[in-house]
């Protein structure tokens, strides 16, 4: 685990190539890195952006002409001065190979609208919420379970989050950790979220997919809840697109409709990671 100290803006390098028209061109302000495969960053946020607590924006670099943008979840709630992102590694992605290597003061381009389907406002009221996540799929919920909007809709919130490895679960475990002491939303946040965490890889106290605790029936009795069901429940479901199509199946087969802005119901999937 590495952090990397305050923004110290006499070390950005120097930009390569203009930055586009349209986009916002911000700083970075912190980075650290969790393992091999995860990393997460802080950038200055601009004045004018407004997005919902849930929402992706597109990213990229100034390394090119025309530089490539992909779909990140914003991990910051919509009050934060800053944005941060949950970020994994791939060797040889065409932004991520080079976005792993940001470092204190660099320059991310982000486009101006903020989207997405994973807002509470698709969301009817219930008693509980459900946010199923896996891998870097945390990140909109970050953003969610630090915004005061959600606990004025649900009284009880179960984070899941799966991923290979135990050390890729630290992000989302010291995001839980912290709520209590958040000066905004600590007191809102008291003994109303639970963490569920789970490996695939890595043996760990709870092995296994999620799906399978769930249709199992260990996720239940791991925390002595009861099951999921509709008329008491919502579900929102973030993560790599076997396990979004596998979990919104789930929901759907208990009963579950998925909700919309226009049309809000019982469970919602983020579309932009689907295909």
């Amino acid at each position: 685990m590495n952090t990397v100290p305050l923004l110290n803006t006499a070390d950005a390098r120097p930009l390569q190539f203009p930055i586009p028209a349209n986009v916002y061109a911000q700083s970075v302000v912190s980075v650290r890195h969790y393992t091999e495969r995860l990393f997460s960053f802080r950038i200055t946020r601009p004045q004018s952006l407004r997005f919902r607590s849930g929402e992706f924006v597109m990213i990229g670099l100034p390394n090119a002409e025309k530089p490539v943008f992909r779909a990140y979840s914003v991990a910051s709630p919509s009050w934060d001065d800053e944005l941060e992102f949950f970020s994994i590694k791939v060797p040889d992605g065409p932004l991520t190979s080079e976005l792993q290597k940001i470092e204190i003061g660099d320059t991310v381009l982000m486009r101006q609208k903020a989207t997405g389907t994973l807002v509470v406002d698709a969301l009817t009221p219930a008693k509980r919420l459900f946010m199923i996540s896996t891998g870097t799929g945390v990140a909109p919920f970050a953003s969610l379970l630090r915004d005061p909007d959600t606990y004025e809709k649900f009284d009880q919130i179960v984070l899941t989050h799966t991923c290979r490895d135990n050390a890729e679960l630290t992000y989302g475990q010291e995001l839980v950790a912290s709520l209590e002491a958040d000066p905004l939303i600590g007191e809102l946040t008291s003994g109303r979220v639970t963490l569920y965490n789970s490996t695939t890889r890595e043996e760990s106290e709870r092995m296994g997919r999620i799906t399978g605790l769930i249709e199992t029936g260990k996720f239940y009795s791991d925390l002595d809840i009861e099951p999921l069901n509709p008329e008491t429940d919502r579900i929102m479901i973030c993560g790599s697109m076997h396990m979004l199509q596998d979990v919104k199946a789930l929901a759907e087969k208990l009963g579950f409709k998925e909700g919309s802005l226009a049309n809000p119901a019982e469970f919602v999937v983020e579309r932009a990671f689907v295909g």
